[in-house]
């Protein structure tokens, strides 16, 4: 490409951000400071989220109620601590597409893997298979092959690994369900992120689940990287579970609690085997102390212990903008970013550089993971120096989110301006 063609892509950046409704979101977030002290270029979204300007209220009002009223505030608070959970409901399960019954803030993302798990993953002697993607999340690995040791499976003999075509980054839904077919009866479950960490491949999930569902196996989600990025609709989709995050698209800070899903009709399968505590039994009796564990319908029941306060209020700060801005219109704006950031990449005419995330939008999020071919850390250094905050991952991959709540074209313009000008040195 000329240094023409990529100044005409160019000059389409201040008048997209002009005209884009949803710009005025930019200004309620915090921007870190790059090394010359001007905003940086912040498109790590996808690791942690920009703090909300609204959040220290939010905390700070929960301080001054432990302040002043100590245990009484759990009843007698502005925003009463004893449900406090329940004032995020709604607002979470707009954005994963669930019914409020279906839906908790409750753990981390991976203790309440360890909850599903426990509930949904009951392997038998006819069903004794697990499926995931090759290449998920470190913690999703961990975790289903030390469930699975726990029922005395091998997961070098019964954990099925699904992995891309040779000469492909990614997976083709195609793939995923000729192979949930090829083990039709023998699953016991299918676990996959909704977009993966690494590629920013977003999966098919009514399609995986429809497929799993018909080979009889329960399907989950761990959603960490989908959560507020992609238009879910988990109810209608018919997914068994789901789990995510909070930290990153949806900016409710570093360790901010965590989200499930369970599916209504499993809302009053009392009899599933769960790890019981308190926080998760029938309201109207909690607090007689009873010996008998009774536990709430939906995924309340899946309840532990009573919630982190402070956590939760962070993560209702955010709640409310994503409320205020709705998941169909991020979305939308998501897309646009995006294909402005694959088309810009693309006008640089560099070789050695190419997109592996899908390029059809309904496969991806905001993120573009974008392949250096002889590249290393390196270049990542290079665009840190010049104020551009991006994931690198070896060996060759820098991860890349421009998030449509905070960033705007102008920001995608100048990362590409200065990604161009460092691979040129």
């Amino acid at each position: 490409m000329t240094q023409e063609e990529f100044t005409s892509a160019a000059e389409l950046a201040p008048e997209m951000d002009a005209s884009e409704p949803l710009r005025h979101f930019r200004d309620r977030f915090h921007f870190p400071r790059g090394v010359d002290g001007n905003e940086a270029i912040y498109f790590v979204g996808n690791s942690l989220g920009l703090q909300p300007k609204t959040v220290r209220s939010f905390v700070e009002q929960e301080l001054n109620d432990w302040e002043t009223l100590g245990v009484e505030a759990h009843l007698h608070g502005k925003n009463p601590w004893l449900p406090y959970h329940e004032f995020l409901t709604a607002q979470m399960a707009e954005i994963v597409g669930a019914m409020p019954i279906e839906t908790v803030v409750m753990n981390s993302l991976t203790v309440n893997l360890h909850l599903m798990l426990v509930s949904f993953f009951r392997p038998t002697s006819d069903a004794p298979f697990v499926m995931i993607e090759k290449g998920a999340f470190p913690s999703d690995q961990y975790a289903i092959e030390s469930q699975m040791r726990c029922h005395g499976l091998d997961p070098s003999e019964f954990l099925i690994e699904l992995t891309p075509r040779e000469g492909e980054s990614t997976l083709r839904t195609e793939d995923i369900v000729e192979k949930i077919e090829e083990y039709d009866g023998q699953i016991a479950l299918v676990l996959l992120g909704g977009v993966n960490y690494y590629t920013g491949q977003a999966f098919e999930m009514e399609q995986i689940a429809e497929a799993g569902h018909k080979a009889g196996a329960i399907v989950g989600f761990d959603l960490a990287h989908a959560a507020g990025n992609l238009l879910l609709k988990l109810h209608d989709w018919d997914v068994d579970f789901a789990v995510w995050c909070s930290y990153k698209y949806l900016n409710a800070g570093p360790g901010g609690v965590a989200g499930a899903f369970v599916h209504e009709r499993h809302a009053r399968s009392f009899d599933l085997c769960r790890l019981a505590g308190w926080w998760g039994h029938d309201k109207e009796t909690r607090f007689l102390m009873g010996p008998e564990f009774k536990p709430l319908a939906g995924a309340e029941g899946w309840q532990i212990s009573n919630p982190p306060i402070l956590q939760m209020a962070a993560l209702r700060a955010s709640l409310e903008i994503f409320h205020e801005a709705g998941m169909p219109a991020l979305r939308a704006k998501s897309e646009k970013l995006t294909g402005y950031l694959e088309d810009l990449i693309d006008r640089i005419g560099d070789d050695r550089i190419e997109i592996i995330t899908p390029r059809d939008p309904a496969q991806r999020g905001c993120q573009l993971s974008i392949r250096v071919r002889g590249g290393d850390r390196s270049l990542h250094e290079r665009l840190s120096e010049r104020g551009v905050v991006t994931d690198w991952r070896e060996p060759d991959v820098i991860r890349v989110a421009p998030v449509p709540l905070y960033n705007s074209f102008a920001d995608v313009l100048r990362f590409a301006e200065i990604l161009k000008d460092c691979l040129t040195k």
